[in-house]
């Protein structure tokens, strides 16, 4: 039977984020752009890029209210050491090469009960330059009608060696929120569309990163011609238990 209310985890959630903010605290020159784009109360969907495996634990630090995540099931690009994180926080699990329908409902359930849900539309960590969502995100915006915050996250992919007094600096920046349009409650809504509204997302996205990162969505073309491959979804022919 799938699961019909969203997680609620308070004191182990609250556990965690307290470690988290010691990790961040100790260990890098941590910065936050754009806190007064974040809701005070009702419902939000946060997409991010997704660079490192170190990006979900970075948007619990940076949002003052608790994170539902919508994620994988597997994390192949996350050391061992860090796995236990995501399934102690508890996320609406997706697997890669099936249908991510109950994942996708459970989200939506969270926001309509008013709270955060956060998610990466790229759907992986496989490069570090930005590239198109999977459709799903597109989907959970539609038809949740919640304000979508766009997040980029710079420097985590390069906190890791550390160095023994050296704090690396690391930036969230959090842009404006906006709408995706809904065509109407029962309306269907097709895979081409779904995908222009995808590209839109990334787009916000790519505003707050760097040039040489927005990869896919740069207006430079030899930034483009260098991320060539990196849309190229690695898991299509994967299907994870």
């Amino acid at each position: 039977m799938r699961r019909s209310t969203p997680l609620h985890r308070p004191i182990v959630r609250t556990i965690l984020k307290s470690i988290i903010h010691v990790a961040f605290s100790v260990l890098t020159d941590f910065r936050i752009l754009g806190k007064e784009n974040i809701p005070a109360e009702g419902a939000a969907l946060i997409v991010s890029n997704h660079f490192n495996f170190v990006d979900p634990v970075a948007l619990i630090q940076a949002f003052p209210r608790r994170l539902d995540f919508i994620g994988g099931t597997e994390l192949p690009n996350s050391p061992p050491i860090v796995r236990f994180i995501p399934r102690m926080w508890g996320v609406y699990k997706v697997h890669r090469g099936r249908s991510s329908r109950d994942a996708l409902m459970d989200g939506l359930t969270s926001l309509k009960n008013g709270r955060f849900l956060a998610i990466f539309p790229e759907g992986g960590s496989w490069a570090t330059v930005l590239r198109p969502a999977r459709p799903g995100t597109a989907l959970l915006g539609v038809r949740s009608a919640a304000p979508i915050l766009p997040v980029g996250l710079d420097g985590f992919t390069s906190m890791f060696p550390l160095s023994a007094g050296k704090r690396n600096t690391v930036t969230v920046s959090i842009g404006k929120p906006f709408y995706l349009v809904n065509p109407g409650e029962n309306a269907r809504i097709d895979r081409d569309h779904l995908e222009d509204m995808g590209h839109t997302m990334m787009r916000k996205i790519a505003e707050l990163l760097p040039p040489e990162q927005r990869g896919y969505y740069s207006d430079d073309p030899a930034i483009r011609e260098a991320a060539k491959g990196t849309e190229i979804y690695p898991w299509d022919t994967l299907i994870e238990a």
